[in-house]
């Protein structure tokens, strides 16, 4: 793995394009010219923008949907909790471009499950992927569906390792169910969110299957993101040296988010 983490790396202080693969050192050092570009590209920037907020909106729903689903599996569902729990895995397990290409189906403004459904009460479904102000949210709805069962699983993990005295001693102490879950559950649960959002912020940073499947991108670049445009600027234009300093911005910006939620851990627990 180290060759072409190390090749890509210096490529992208190049001009590295179709025309080089066959005489690769041939190429010409550019220095810090495309990474320069980058913060000059309005599409890059776009995409960057995109990708900000499919997380910004994605990482808390996907945490806090993850987190109420974990707490009715541990204490308030009794029958049927394995049957609810693979339900809800099921997704995570299911391969993402096939998951794509159900959900746009269900989004089909004609034959689609909501467009079905619309019809019933005598409403028109709109289009949703074609709509530059509702494809995006319909991707983080998608994504947040998709990637719920693994904070599920994880969080149900850490409430059953919630000691039962630390419980029974707040009711003792007249703590409602509310004030439990905020003053003992979420604080001892610190750790583990803190994990699920490391994990899950990484994953939706790096989003590319999603609009690659679903959108493409559009329209007019509503749903472009930097994975997608890096794909593009890699293997339909062979810019191999753009494309691979849009990779190592990307990995910057993981490296920071990641340090960052890190650093927020640690600030609580110590």
């Amino acid at each position: 793995m180290a060759f072409p983490i190390v090749a890509t790396l210096l490529m992208s202080f190049t001009d590295f394009g179709l025309r080089d693969v066959t005489d690769p050192f041939g190429v010409e050092f550019t220095g810090l010219e495309n990474y320069t570009k980058l913060f000059e590209d309005e599409r890059f920037l776009r995409a960057l923008f995109n990708t900000g907020c499919f997380v910004v909106l994605g990482v808390p729903l996907t945490i806090g949907s993850g987190l109420v689903a974990a707490v009715l599996l541990n204490s308030g569902i009794d029958r049927f909790r394995t049957f609810f729990r693979v339900g809800f895995y099921a997704p995570v397990v299911t391969a993402i471009v096939a998951v794509a290409v159900v959900w746009r189906f269900v989004l089909d403004p004609t034959e689609g499950l909501i467009a079905g459904l619309a019809r019933e009460v005598g409403l028109t479904a709109p289009d949703f992927l074609a709509s530059e102000t509702l494809a995006m949210p319909s991707l983080i709805v998608m994504a947040v569906w998709r990637n719920m069962g693994t904070a599920m699983v994880l969080f149900l993990a850490g409430l059953q390792a919630i000691p039962t005295e630390v419980r029974e001693a707040a009711r003792i102490d007249g703590a409602g169910a509310f004030q439990e879950f905020r003053r003992i559950t979420v604080p001892l649960l610190r750790p583990t969110m803190l994990y699920v959002g490391v994990m899950t912020s990484i994953g939706f940073l790096n989003v590319f299957e999603e609009p690659f499947v679903m959108t493409n991108g559009g329209p007019s670049d509503s749903t472009l993101t930097v994975s997608l445009l890096m794909y593009r600027e890699g293997f339909d234009f062979f810019h191999m040296g753009y494309a691979s300093s849009m990779a190592y911005t990307l990995f910057v910006i993981i490296l920071a988010v990641t340090l960052l939620q890190l650093r927020l851990l640690k600030d609580k627990t110590t």
